[in-house]
């Protein structure tokens, strides 16, 4: 029986420019459907973009387009930060697709037809910029006296007719999930943050899901007064992907969805009202949920204002796609918050990559080529210092794929950096330029040990840095059609011819002004 794995980025909102946050989510899905399809799963990975609502409607008029052009232009940006930033998405969907409003449809039919949904008047507070309700409770007082949310975002006080799905049925039922499912949200302080939300003294209210006040939505099906509210309309796009309302297509199989990865600004719409209306629609919800931090730059928070705002392809144009993936989950615990600095990359590619993991290679295979034939070397009977390497570099691919099931992805990264720093110990301590002149059947066993520990390394890498892996595993003598973990039980076989090496990672200097 084939192993699915169906996985997710929000949706991303059209209201403006890609930054880098955008990329940082793109890039960690990527690493674990890559690293799943590694491990022999079927993989269905889905991006895309969030295309309707009112702050999309003002950005386009502000832009003086059509909501449709101005989608289709903003929407293709995205489609086109994916492909630069390598990711290996299995379908990419927009909301104004019309496959994506007949299933909207479908799940609010489904949702009227339980009793879920009744037609009443909202009053409230409302943010056009986060496109969401507020309660006065959640609201702070600025430097100027008006009410804002705790985002920054202004907000206003709306009165129109509206449909609501009885959101406050599922209250307890929500709270009992996920105590009963420790692993339903994730990073632990974000599951608790959720339980603390519903559990509060207010409890969950019900949730005003349509507006009569702009056009640019998917109309509510019976009643074309109302286009549905637009976190209604983006959460259902996970179930468009696969098919829905087909539920016995071919893509079905991967619902639930094994994970929703998010921004920590949205997991409320992901841990609280999209498992609610699943539990209305009765579907089966998600098994997992995890948001990440956001990032700062050189200390400060990202704004348009400040312009610092930065563009993940310029980063790649100047690093390169690879050092700057690698950065990005390396840099921070992933779950918290990160800080980006020009300094930081610098010194994360010449130290680690250049220096750790790139010199290791190079030396190793470029010793190799002048001393060993150019080919695989013998192996030899193991000393202790063997073993010790053997077991690190046994034991790296548990570790790095524990910790990748638990979206920590920069402990994997750690992992194999004490891995690659005890492979440098090992190759100095052994010498095996000083065997050359005394043992030159130990030096070939010290050098076979080092391509396997290299090989191993670089195959784990595979998600984070696909091309230079792939650059590497070719220099190792890895066939492209053993590249799988399965594959790592087979060892390089002694004489493989070795291709002449080059290095991977070259040290990046500051151009001069």
């Amino acid at each position: 029986m084939s192993k699915h794995f169906y996985l997710t980025t929000p949706i991303f909102y059209v209201n403006g420019a890609p930054h880098i946050g955008h990329a940082y989510t793109m890039i960690a899905a990527d690493v674990l459907a890559r690293w799943k399809r590694l491990d022999g799963y079927e993989v269905f990975f889905l991006t895309g973009t969030d295309e309707h609502g009112q702050k999309v409607e003002k950005a386009a008029a502000d832009a003086g387009k059509a909501p449709q052009l101005f989608t289709d232009e903003v929407s293709a940006v995205f489609a086109d930060i994916a492909r630069q930033m390598n990711i290996s998405n299995d379908a990419f969907i927009r909301t104004t697709e019309d496959r994506h409003k007949r299933a909207s449809k479908a799940l609010w039919e489904k949702l009227q037809a339980g009793g879920h949904i009744y037609l009443g008047g909202y009053e409230g507070w409302y943010s056009v910029r986060d496109e969401s309700f507020y309660d006065e409770a959640e609201l702070i007082v600025n430097a100027n006296g008006e009410k804002i949310a705790t985002t920054g975002a202004p907000v206003e006080y709306v009165t129109e007719p509206s449909y609501f799905f009885r959101m406050s049925a599922f209250g307890q039922k929500l709270i009992d999930y996920i105590e009963a499912n420790p692993d339903f949200i994730g990073p632990k302080e974000r599951r608790n943050e959720v339980l603390g939300f519903l559990k509060s003294p207010e409890g969950l209210k019900d949730l005003s899901i349509s507006r009569t006040s702009f056009r640019w939505g998917v109309p509510v099906p019976g009643d074309d007064a109302h286009v549905m509210y637009v976190w209604i309309d983006a959460l259902t796009n996970y179930l468009t992907a696969i098919g829905y309302p087909d539920t016995d297509g071919p893509l079905w199989k991967f619902w639930p969805a094994d994970l929703h990865l998010v921004g920590k600004d949205i997991l409320r719409f992901h841990a609280v009202i999209w498992p609610a209306l699943l539990m209305a629609a009765e579907l089966p919800l998600p098994k997992r949920v995890f948001a990440h931090g956001w990032w700062t730059i050189e200390g400060e928070k990202m704004s348009k204002s400040i312009g610092n705002v930065i563009d993940p392809r310029e980063l790649a144009e100047t690093f390169g796609v690879d050092p700057l993936r690698f950065f990005l989950l390396r840099e921070t615990t992933f779950g918290s918050d990160g800080d980006y600095s020009r300094a930081s990359l610098i010194r994360r590619m010449n130290v680690e990559l250049a220096n750790d993991l790139g010199n290791l290679a190079q030396r190793t295979l470029s010793f190799i080529a002048k001393n060993a034939g150019a080919v695989m070397p013998s192996r030899g009977a193991e000393t202790p210092e063997d073993q010790a390497l053997a077991s690190l570099r046994d034991a790296l691919i548990k570790h790095v794929g524990d910790a990748i099931s638990r979206q920590a992805f920069h402990e994997a990264l750690e992992s194999v950096w004490v891995t690659i720093r005890a492979g440098n110990a090992y190759i100095d301590q052994q010498a095996p330029w000083t065997l050359r002149k005394t043992d030159m059947v130990r030096m070939e066993a010290v050098l076979a040990n080092l391509l396997d520990l290299l090989r191993v390394v670089a195959s784990v890498l595979q998600p984070f840095m696909p091309d230079s892996m792939s650059k590497m595993l070719d220099q190792l003598g890895v066939a492209a059609n053993a590249r799988q973990l399965a594959d790592l039980a087979t060892p390089i076989a002694t004489g493989t011819p070795l291709p002449a090496p080059a290095g991977v990672f070259p040290r990046f200097v500051e151009p001069e002004a």
